[in-house]
């Protein structure tokens, strides 16, 4: 029973692992500073957040190391790959060291490629200990990883507001802490315990708990940061913002003192023979449930426990007899959960609508983030950068946790995921058509909070989407695949941005190291007309992916359904 307690500190460990290694997402707060340092333009600036991004094309190294190396070594690897890249940078931007240009790209390269390999460790800890309750594990995860710039944030204000350049340095330095603090629970991960008749109950119990202390961390972040410019006050903010990462421990204390009330006081009034039935008939029935999904959980079910085995293989078999007719209908998927190849997913339409959509939705989210600090500075708002980045973060940590809402409610209301994504989609187009037409102050802080809300929830719903359009198995590669459109589309929307940008800056002004600085509403006008008319063409692709996967979708849940009255 102690593993079943070492199991949610870990699940804790990965939570602060999370919360503190989404530096990317802090990039706006120093970009202008570190562009006025290194005298390059726009686009060359551009670049850098691109190489940022680019880490992700390498991600699969990650687990490729985890194949010959132990877990704690790729975690530290991760560490100390960020001490390199965020370091240098900070050494460059403080004037320590001059470094060319080339060798500050490799530095945001081996960043962004850092956090790859911290979300890989994360996403291995919370499949191998939560094998029935994965999809919980992970959106709960992945969201604290929206948050990261909103605590950096608090961070740097309670150290020194003044210094933009201080965001390298708690980007270097805290997530290294971070991985000598979570080190102790991952070295005493607990071998697989197969759960007790009540266990996927009580864990989905202590998931709605998390999740709840999870709300409680944006809530206050998005209250309180905007409090936090003295500096007093701003470190009692951050001391609240840690303590509130702090509470979950209490969730492994929860279950050390249940297991020893069940030890000690319950056993005692144990009714030995007694013709009472002291078990609710309903949770009979779970572990009936229970003790089926165990017996098949070598075939790595799809959506935890509750899936449909039999008819998943019968059609795979039929598949293989007739040609794959009973499982694609005029090249539309009628079946969620089959594998698919390298070759069977590029040649699939429904990637590439997924890919569009994903391309024009979420990508674009994240490069208006890394673009954030110059679309503030343009419009008059340099002095309001953090708290915009605050904003977004907040947000797209709203969003990440609302990407679980499909798994808590699919009891009274089932909806397709894919349905979900083109709704997640919405809120893109018409942030940045706001944008477009307003330069106001309110207009740049809902856009940002819409961009942030939007892009965090697509994120967050991607991995189990490719799991369930495309096979559980294969999710390593497909989604590692799916995610090549980020550093593409962080070059392309990217250089389109820069390209509107210093093509005004001409008429702006120029900084004392020659790199152009633009003014007004010109500077990303056109840039947000463009993004948003391609917004557009990814919310159409999501709408597409889902009326050809509903079916889908709607089989397998009436699958699911009949399987769980049969039982």
């Amino acid at each position: 029973m102690a593993g079943q307690s070492r199991k949610w500190m870990i699940l804790v460990a990965t939570i602060w692992i999370q919360a503190f290694t989404g530096t990317n997402f802090d990039f706006s707060a120093y970009s202008s500073e570190l562009k006025s340092v290194l005298g390059i333009s726009q686009v060359q600036l551009n670049y850098l957040a691109v190489a940022s991004d680019l880490g992700k094309v390498f991600g699969w190294s990650s687990g490729l190391a985890l194949m010959y190396f132990p877990i704690w070594t790729v975690l530290f690897a991760a560490a100390f790959m960020g001490f390199v890249g965020y370091g240098v940078q900070w050494l460059v931007i403080t004037s320590f060291i001059s470094l060319p240009y080339i060798m500050v790209f490799l530095c945001c390269l081996l960043a962004g490629l850092s956090i790859c390999w911290f979300n890989t460790v994360c996403f291995v800890l919370c499949i191998s200990n939560f094998p029935a309750n994965r999809s919980l594990a992970l959106s709960l995860t992945v969201s604290f990883n929206g948050v990261s710039a909103a605590l950096y944030t608090l961070a740097y204000n309670a150290i020194n507001p003044t210094s933009p350049e201080l965001y390298l340095l708690l980007n270097a330095l805290i997530p290294l802490v971070i991985s000598f603090t979570a080190i102790i629970p991952i070295l005493r991960q607990p071998p697989f315990e197969p759960l007790p008749p009540d266990g996927v109950r009580r864990d989905s119990l202590m998931f709605l708990i998390l999740n709840i202390f999870a709300a409680l961390n944006g809530v206050y972040l998005l209250l309180f940061e905007s409090n936090s410019s003295a500096l007093a006050s701003a470190r009692l903010l951050f001391g609240g913002a840690i303590i509130l990462l702090i509470l979950p421990l209490c969730i492994p204390g929860l279950v050390i003192a249940r297991n020893w009330y069940l030890r000690t006081i319950h056993t005692s009034f144990r009714l030995e023979g007694s013709g009472f039935i002291l078990v609710d008939p309903d949770e009979l029935e779970l572990h009936k449930g229970m003790l089926a999904h165990e017996a098949n959980r070598a075939s790595y079910q799809l959506l935890s426990d509750d899936v449909v085995p039999n008819q998943v293989k019968t059609m795979a078999v039929e598949e293989g007899d007739t040609g794959g007719e009973l499982l694609i209908s005029r090249g539309q998927l009628e079946l969620l959960g089959i594998e698919h190849s390298l070759w069977q997913l590029l040649s699939r339409a429904d990637f590439w609508f997924y890919y569009v959509a994903y391309f024009c939705g979420g990508t674009i989210g994240l490069v208006y983030s890394n673009n954030l600090g110059q679309i503030a500075q343009s419009l008059g708002q340099s002095s309001n950068t953090t708290t915009l980045v605050t904003l977004y973060s907040s947000f797209s940590f709203f969003g990440r946790l609302l990407s679980a809402t499909p798994d808590y409610i699919r009891a009274k209301v089932y909806f397709a995921r894919t349905g979900w994504l083109a709704i997640a989609l919405l809120p893109t187009p018409i942030a940045l058509f706001l944008l477009a037409s307003s330069g106001t102050a309110s207009a740049l802080q809902v856009g940002t909070a819409l961009m942030g809300l939007s892009s965090g929830f697509i994120f967050a719903a991607a991995v189990s989407i490719t799991s369930e359009l495309f096979g559980p198995n294969s999710v390593g590669v497909n989604h590692n695949i799916l995610i090549t459109n980020i550093p593409i589309g962080s070059l392309i929307y990217g250089f389109l941005a820069a390209l509107v940008y210093d093509s005004h800056g001409t008429t702006g002004i120029k900084s004392m190291t020659d790199s152009v600085v633009c003014m007004g509403r010109g500077c990303y006008r056109m840039t947000f007309v463009w993004w948003g008319c391609l917004s557009v063409l990814g919310l159409g692709s999501s709408l597409v992916l889902f009326i050809r996967t509903r079916k889908a979708y709607q089989r397998f849940e009436q699958a699911r359904i009949s399987s769980n009255i049969d039982s």
